[in-house]
This record gives structure tokens, C-alpha cells and sequence, in this order.
């Protein structure tokens, strides 16, 4: 068929349709997962206040008038996170949302500007759960659709093996010959530039005068790390940089390094986790410092919700995560791009 037909077109759709199809029986098979799990299906509001506080997501803008005409500034929320958080303050203590997401500035094979977010969260419980949930789902998907792996680009992992756990650091020693905890301080808003620097130009990195540290950290991520997690089985990778989870609570053996995981698998990104941060004065200070990075690199920053910050401050003590619905369909079911998953591709 050319490549200019229409997504609508018959044989377009023909061919897309076995990979919806896969969407569908994965979905049921994951929301009967979770009610048997004893967790509530919440479906969280699109039209918020902030869309998130995160100096990289870039977020729809819209207004809201009233009866009275008045313009509201409001956004398509990038995740469902703050208002789950709200229910988690309100009493709930297990849910999850199949949440349509907005978030601009992205695009190609496995990103849309909508797309769905399974996130779910779990009152009381550690971050560890959240890793069982995971390869739970995981050979759920596989399973679903008779697949025996998961592949992308010709990469292949199986998805009812155990993951792998490994931390950010244990990878940078691996992957990039990095000791990323000598760059870290006991000011978790302080990691030591210069020691990264040092140690990144030695491996070989490109290292210039204005690069900070969190430059220096994503470009080794980026280039080295992410490249080799999930082949063979899933990889989840934990205790991320405090400075680098902002929504995530410090480990008890080391307050350098946080809660917060995240799943890949075939090199693709899955899911991110926190065991989340419940101190409404640590979680301002951590958005006002992320609005800081995204005014100096473009030129605008977010609202806080005000709302959020008071919840939380009643929010026990909790863990959540937000997988990338499309991305498990397309692993699962062998598609090539995120348009093979969605019923109507974003133009």
C-alpha cells in the first residue's frame, strides 16, 4: 500500500488491526489482574491546574472559562499522579488508571503526543512490590497473546524470566566505568560536577565548560546505560540519584540515592517508580528547583498546585508507578510503532 494512504484506509487498517486486537485482550486481561488484587479503577481528570513539575515534560496549555467568562489557565496533565495522590489522601489504598496523557514535543516510534499510562498505587506498601507487580504483568501480556518474548528491532527479552535488578550505579560501573556514587554528596542538590567531569572525559564522554552535572549523568544514560538494560530478560533499574527523583523518598541505607525504579526490556523503557516523597516542604522545594531548570533551558515554567502540596501532606505512606501502556502492547505483540497500537494515530 503507499505510505501516504490514510491511517483510516481499509488496507491500513487491516494490517494494524492484529496489533489492536492485542491492545484489547491485554487490557482486559491487566484490569482483571489488578481487581484481583483487591485495587479500585479511578479515572483521574485530563484539565489540571499544573500538568507536572518536571523540567523536561512538555505539557498542553488550554483555558477554562467559567459561567461567569473568565479565562482559567489550565493544562492536559502529562500523568495522572497528582490526583491519585488526592485519592491516596482521600482514603483509597489501592488504584490504578488507565490514563489518557498529554505531553507535547514527542513523537516517533514509541512516543505520541496522547498516549496511555497504566499508573497504580499501593498505600503501605514498598517500592520492591511495585517490582513484583511489574514481572507480574509482564508474563500477563506475554501470556495474553501467546508470545514466548518480547522484541523490538530485532532485540529480544523474555518476559517470564525473573528481571534483573540492578542500580544506577552498579550500571554506570558496568556499562560506562563511571563510579557515579564519588560524585555524589551528602546535599542531595549538590552532586560534585567536577568529579563527574573529571571522570566522564577520562572514559572518553564529551565533556564541555557550561555542562552541569545532570548534563554530564543523562548523557551517559543515554549513550552507554539505557543501550544495554532488558536484553535477554527485563531489567529494572533502581536507586536513582535523589537529584534525579524528584517524586521519590531517599533510601534508608543511603540518603544519596532514591526509591525510584525503573522497568526496561529490549533497551525500551517501560515504567517508572517511586516510593513516593509524602513531605509537602521537601516536594516544593524540589518543584520550584525543577521550574528553575526549565525557565533557564525554555523560557517558561509550570504552576505548582497548591491543591496537590496540601494533599499531600495527608497522603500516607505509598508507592506508584507509571507504565507505558502502548509500549507493553507493542513488546508483547511485535508491532513496529506506537501507530500499530493506537485505534486513531495523533496527526
Amino acid at each position: 500500500m503507499p505510505p501516504s494512504s490514510p491511517w483510516w484506509s481499509a488496507e491500513r487498517h487491516a494490517a494494524r488491526r492484529p496489533f489492536l486486537q492485542a491492545r484489547g485482550r491485554i487490557k482486559a486481561a491487566v484490569r482483571r489482574w489488578f481487581e484481583a488484587e483487591g485495587f479500585t479503577e479511578v479515572e483521574c481528570p485530563a484539565l489540571q491546574v499544573s500538568p507536572g513539575n518536571e523540567a523536561h515534560l512538555h505539557a498542553f496549555a488550554t483555558d477554562l472559562l467559567g459561567p461567569d467568562g473568565v479565562a482559567r489557565r489550565r493544562y492536559l496533565h502529562t500523568s495522572p499522579e497528582f490526583t491519585a495522590k488526592k485519592l491516596l489522601a482521600a482514603g483509597e489504598t489501592r488504584i490504578f488508571d488507565f490514563a489518557r496523557v498529554f505531553r507535547n514535543r514527542e513523537g516517533g516510534p514509541l512516543h505520541s503526543a496522547e498516549f496511555t499510562l497504566l499508573e497504580w498505587y499501593r498505600a503501605g506498601a514498598p517500592y520492591e512490590a511495585l517490582m513484583d507487580d511489574c514481572a507480574a504483568l509482564l508474563r500477563l501480556a506475554a501470556g495474553t497473546v501467546g508470545a514466548s518474548a518480547f522484541t523490538w528491532r530485532g532485540r529480544t527479552a523474555d518476559p517470564f524470566a525473573e528481571p534483573e535488578r540492578l542500580t544506577v550505579a552498579e550500571a554506570f560501573r558496568r556499562h560506562a566505568g563511571i563510579d557515579l556514587l564519588a560524585t555524589l554528596t551528602d546535599d542531595p542538590a549538590a552532586p560534585d560536577r567536577d568529579a563527574l567531569a573529571r571522570q566522564a572525559a577520562e572514559a572518553g564522554y564529551r565533556v564541555v565548560a557550561d555542562d552541569s552535572w545532570t548534563d554530564l549523568y543523562s548523557r551517559i544514560l543515554v549513550q552507554s546505560v539505557e543501550p544495554e538494560l532488558g536484553f535477554g530478560r527485563a531489567t529494572v533499574l533502581c536507586e536513582y540519584p535523589v537529584c534525579e527523583a524528584a517524586l521519590s523518598r531517599p533510601c534508608a541505607h543511603d540518603g544519596r540515592v532514591a526509591e525510584r525504579f525503573e522497568l526496561y526490556a529490549c533497551g525500551v523503557e517501560l515504567a517508572n517508580a517511586f516510593g513516593e516523597l509524602t513531605d509537602p516542604v521537601e516536594q516544593r522545594r524540589r518543584f520550584e528547583e525543577e521550574m528553575a531548570v526549565k525557565q533557564a533551558i525554555y523560557g517558561e515554567r509550570y504552576p505548582i498546585d497548591e491543591d496537590f502540596l496540601a494533599a499531600l501532606a495527608h497522603m500516607p505512606p505509598a508507592s506508584g508507578i507509571a507504565l507505558g501502556f502502548e509500549r507493553l502492547v507493542i513488546l508483547a505483540s511485535g508491532a513496529r510503532s506506537i501507530d500499530d497500537v493506537v485505534w486513531a494515530p495523533v496527526m
